[in-house]
């Protein structure tokens, strides 16, 4: 008997959009001799429908136009349901693992993985403590200084601290960090909501535009280097993929040049030397160690220009699985088809 798998996207996001696109190319590339696929869409305003209609249709919000094909449900919190309820008909689907594709808020940050715990279902990807340090960029940067692994200088700053005197929280940040200085949001990914500061204007500027998005805003100091990534595969025993190097069109690495822009380069393998290939897959895997993760996660690195030191960027639990994103085509060049990657992902939710 097939296994029941229910894939979850869309999500109450910044990153909604981009949870469609990756959940395409999840579903299509699930073997179907081995799984039965569900998929369960949650709309921006937090709806969620059990979708029976073609995956090629997800990306746009194209799944929702076809009422026909869309039932209300919730996945039941209910241990004896182990799966999703249907609200109409009160009908109940056991699912046997989840494979949840929701990037950023109320899905990557350990919330969705709660309710999974609670249910009893397996799910793929990092447990809830995990995800939740991962999501939170202070919270990452915090546990990578208790474990030493190598990172740029940064500060936090809460909007509260921020808006009680934001002259004073500049100045605070300009005599710790060097310019250029990153701010992010906390609690966001694929660059959402990121600027560069150059000065104290810009500085003041980027704060205020990352503050649109969280209540706490991570900076770090810039790094000049190399910018590459390593998938990362496993439970007990994870396995490091080979390099991706990333020379983005723009400034930085940022949502367009991720999204949007085809004219960012990227490099399967790095081009780096045998012996600096070997530290950033050791760095990878030590990290998604020291964070807890399980399953599968992408950990980011600069390559430092002066002196070639690997410092850590950021972990992403939920990585993107669009056909330009890196996770799958890391694997790919290690000689893990699409297919069969998902398998094993699925295969180390229930280990897990």
């Amino acid at each position: 008997m097939k296994l029941k798998v229910l894939t979850v996207f869309g999500g109450v996001s910044s990153e909604h959009d981009v949870s469609l696109v990756s959940a395409r190319a999840v579903i299509n590339n699930i073997p179907r001799d081995k799984y039965e696929v569900y998929m369960l869409g949650i709309t921006k305003d937090g709806l969620s429908y059990l979708y029976s209609g073609d995956p090629d249709s997800i990306p746009g919000g194209k799944w929702l136009e076809d009422p026909s094909r869309l039932k209300r449900c919730i996945i039941s919190p209910d241990r004896g349901h182990h799966g999703i309820l249907i609200v109409d008909s009160g009908e109940v689907i056991r699912i046997d693992v989840v494979f949840p594709v929701l990037h950023g808020k109320n899905g990557e940050d350990g919330t969705m993985q709660g309710l999974l715990e609670i249910a009893g279902i397996p799910y793929v990807g990092c447990k809830t403590a995990a995800s939740a340090v991962c999501m939170d960029k202070a919270l990452t940067n915090a546990m990578c200084d208790y474990h030493n692994i190598p990172q740029a200088k940064w500060k936090a700053l809460t909007k509260r601290e921020y808006d009680a005197d934001p002259d004073k929280a500049v100045e605070s940040v300009i005599s710790c960090l060097s310019f250029p200085v990153f701010v992010k949001p906390a609690n966001a990914g694929s660059s959402v909501g990121i600027k560069k500061a150059t000065d104290a204007a810009s500085l003041a500027e980027a704060c205020g535009f990352a503050f649109d998005y969280d209540t706490k805003i991570v900076l770090e100091e810039g790094v000049v280097g190399a910018e590459v990534e390593c998938a990362v595969l496993g439970n007990g025993e994870p396995v490091a993929s080979v390099l991706g190097e990333i020379v983005p069109c723009n400034d930085f690495y940022d949502y367009e040049a991720k999204y949007i822009d085809d004219n960012t380069d990227l490099y399967v393998p790095a081009r780096l030397s045998a012996e600096k290939t070997e530290e950033v897959r050791r760095e990878a895997v030590r990290a998604y160690r020291a964070l807890g993760c399980t399953g599968m996660a992408r950990i980011d690195f600069f390559v430092r220009e002066s002196d070639g030191r690997v410092m850590l960027n950021e972990p992403n639990t939920i990585p993107g699985f669009t056909s330009i994103s890196m996770y799958p085509k890391l694997f790919e060049a290690s000689g893990v088809s699409f297919a069969e990657l998902t398998d094993r992902l699925i295969t180390l939710a229930l280990e897990n």
